[in-house]
């Protein structure tokens, strides 16, 4: 009897003992950061030091993929590739107020190609964080500015395998600065965001001569229905299936001063600087598995956006201004099987008509989701269509597979 009760005695101690730590693992591993929204299932592995005064969480993820691609005039062609391999440490220092997240990138895709003068890209985020309470987050250092919701969301978060055309020419991406963030979420009724940036303007890893210009980003997020569940602005897809209808609306403004990329934080150098304006807007929809997202971004400059070599004129470069729309719509089965289509509009300004065409892209794909967004198979096929000044077209397709896998 002696014994029994003894057993009994040391079974419960070890199921309390779990609750304990399982509680304490999902308080301590909390470093929810708004400014950093990274799309894991689970918290990754943490360490706390024994006086609780250090937390350090470990996560990586990877994509790999191979790709058929047949372009207009050129023989088809296959690639493989590591697409993205990342490594992200967070945690707090001191009190759990005081937070810091870093994220580095390792595949060639994600470094960019190594030029001579110019610094290598592995540093992708690298930030300090001061959050009073659940409604603000103060931060200082490298990591996304607050802009289009596709460039918001990780990577990982993503439907198809790769962002639409016209986040990879209108949106304002990462810089160096100042963010402050004003959340006010709850679960059943009206919720806001208020975020604001001010940065350098020139992007990441950016070491070059000073100027006096900076970017100053201001965003505004409405779910007039409630907050999604587990942060499900963060990524695409209705894979929690929401049981009541989600909606949010957002728009974000941006002007970068004396800008000296072609993209503002992105792109190659311009002969001479120029001020930006970026407008994004974005709306999303979930409800029992349906999903539905539309966006429209633009780029502006009040001078002329092609600048010329004031050595040698037949060289120049030119600011990407025009504006484009996204549309996405998905359904996520009860088996996890989602099947997603999406449409994207591109136009170009009239300052570069004649050197850059207006596309149109189509997109289709099924995901299959094993553990949510941190572990799923991607298959899509895409088509684009490119229209010149000129009147010529091009038309260019390609066929992918991709797996992504994280902690």
């Amino acid at each position: 009897m002696k014994k029994l009760l003894l057993i009994g005695a040391l079974l419960a101690s070890i199921s309390i003992s779990a609750q304990i730590t399982i509680e304490q693992t999902k308080h301590d591993n909390d470093v929810k950061l708004s400014a950093l929204p990274y799309y894991s299932f689970g918290k990754g592995i943490g360490m706390t030091s024994p006086d609780s005064i250090f937390q350090l969480n470990i996560r990586f993820r990877m994509q790999n993929r191979a790709t058929y691609l047949d372009e207009d005039g050129e023989a088809g062609a296959y690639d493989g590739q590591v697409r993205r391999l990342r490594l992200r440490f967070d945690g707090y220092v001191g009190n759990p107020k005081f937070l810091y997240a870093i994220q580095l990138s390792f595949a060639p895709g994600d470094v960019g190609e190594v030029k001579e003068g110019e610094n290598i890209n592995i540093i992708r985020d690298a930030v300090v964080f001061y959050r009073p309470n659940k409604h603000w987050n103060i931060s200082f250092g490298q990591t996304k500015l607050p802009g289009n919701r596709q460039r918001v969301n990780s990577s990982g978060g993503l439907q198809l395998t790769d962002r639409t055309i016209n986040n990879a020419k209108f949106t304002i991406d990462r810089d160096f600065g100042f963010q402050v963030h004003n959340m006010n979420e709850f679960k059943d009724k009206f919720s806001y965001n208020f975020k604001a940036a001010l940065s350098g303007g020139e992007g990441r890893n950016q070491t070059g001569k000073a100027d006096d210009g900076v970017a100053v980003t201001g965003k505004i997020e409405i779910m007039p229905l409630g907050a999604f569940s587990k942060d499900g602005t963060y990524f695409e897809g209705d894979i929690l299936r929401e049981k009541k209808p989600k909606l949010l609306l957002s728009g974000a403004f941006q002007q970068n001063n004396h800008a000296q990329r072609t993209q503002g934080q992105l792109g190659n150098d311009l002969f001479e600087r120029r001020t930006m304006k970026s407008v994004l807007l974005d709306a999303m929809f979930k409800y029992n598995g349906w999903a539905a997202m539309m966006s429209y971004m633009s780029r502006t400059t009040n001078e002329n956006a092609i600048t010329v070599n004031p050595e040698d004129v037949t060289e120049s470069n030119y600011v990407f201004v025009g504006n484009g729309f996204d549309y996405q719509a998905s359904y996520n089965t009860k088996s996890n099987y989602e099947f997603i289509a999406r449409y994207s509009i591109q136009n170009v300004g009239n300052d570069i008509a004649a050197l850059a065409p207006n596309v149109r892209e189509y997109s289709v794909g099924i995901t299959k989701y094993i553990w949510e967004h941190a572990f799923k198979l991607q298959a899509e096929v895409n088509y684009d269509t490119l229209n010149y000044f000129d009147g010529t077209s091009k038309n260019n397709w390609y066929v992918r597979f991709q797996v992504e896998i994280g902690i």
